[in-house]
């Protein structure tokens, strides 16, 4: 599995290279605005479905906010929420087979987790001043001012470098299990096809396991014998290149490694933010 692919550089700035994880992220921008604008007209006051649907969805994220981060931050909800939207749209994204996934790109990651650390500041520097928040880092004592530094900085590294790993790991080891299966189809096809005999007693077998199954409602019945029947038939056929076992594993682990984790993540991302953030705008009396 390789970098982004560089489509194109435009000539601005000594070169803005449009890669990618541009395009998908330029993608999954558009897709949510026009989401947006479509689910948010024609709201009336008896509500349809649709209606029903966005408000419970933004009902259930305003109380997520307000629980995480307390009423008082309840105006970070829209941020939030794109936060999450954009990172979940842009892991599974990368399911299309023909966009890379943004988040599986260390820049989108850390751009987000860096935007995260500068809100963070910027909310302590508003409610404490530019001084008092120097200060905070000299507590409770002198000593652990290096400490707070490296905490600060150690804070976006580990909020991008989850989330990019755990999505570009899954890439990768989905990339590793197309190109094992692929040789494994390869060496069984052309084993099998060594023997025209052996070829044809595969297709029987497969074929009266699959309708023995179909009989008796049986799933082991029909997975087995639809792989026998099409190693038997390949092998007659002198098929032996098509990479037929690469059908159906890879979708399996694609349910953990593209749709699980990437929701997982894109959770965790939001819930850090809000935690983070949160710590950083206390209530006005706390404050």
């Amino acid at each position: 599995m390789n970098g982004p692919i560089i489509y194109f550089t435009l000539p601005l700035f000594g070169g803005i290279p449009i890669t990618q994880t541009t395009v998908s992220s330029f993608l999954v921008m558009i897709a949510l605005c026009v989401a947006g604008i479509l689910l948010g007209r024609n709201l009336q006051k008896r509500p349809s479905r649709r209606q029903v649907l966005v408000e419970k969805g933004v009902s259930a994220l305003y109380g997520m906010v307000e629980d995480t981060m307390g009423k008082h931050n309840a105006y970070w909800t829209p941020y939030i929420g794109a936060l999450f939207l954009s990172s979940i749209c842009g892991s599974y994204i990368g399911m299309t087979g023909i966009f890379r996934s943004a988040t599986a790109d260390l820049s989108t990651t850390l751009t987000w987790a860096l935007m995260t650390s500068f809100l963070c500041w910027g909310c302590s520097i508003r409610a404490n001043g530019f001084v008092g928040w120097l200060k905070g880092f000299a507590e409770p004592i002198a000593v652990m001012t290096p400490m707070n530094i490296v905490s600060e900085i150690a804070q976006p590294i580990s909020m991008a470098f989850r989330h990019f790993g755990n999505i570009a790991g899954g890439g990768v080891l989905t990339s590793l299990l197309y190109t094992a299966l692929a040789t494994g189809s390869a060496a069984v096809l052309g084993l099998v096809g060594q023997s025209i005999a052996v070829s044809i007693v595969l297709l029987a077998v497969g074929v009266a396991l699959l309708l023995g199954g179909v009989r008796k409602g049986k799933l082991l019945y029909k997975i087995i014998g639809v792989v026998f029947a099409a190693t038997g038939l390949l092998a007659l056929l002198g098929l032996t290149g098509v990479p037929y076992l690469q059908v159906g594993v890879p979708g399996i682990l694609s349910l953990y490694f593209d749709v699980f984790s990437g929701g997982v993540q894109a959770l965790v991302f939001s819930l850090l933010t809000m935690v983070y953030v949160g710590n950083a705008c206390p209530p006005p009396e706390e404050a």
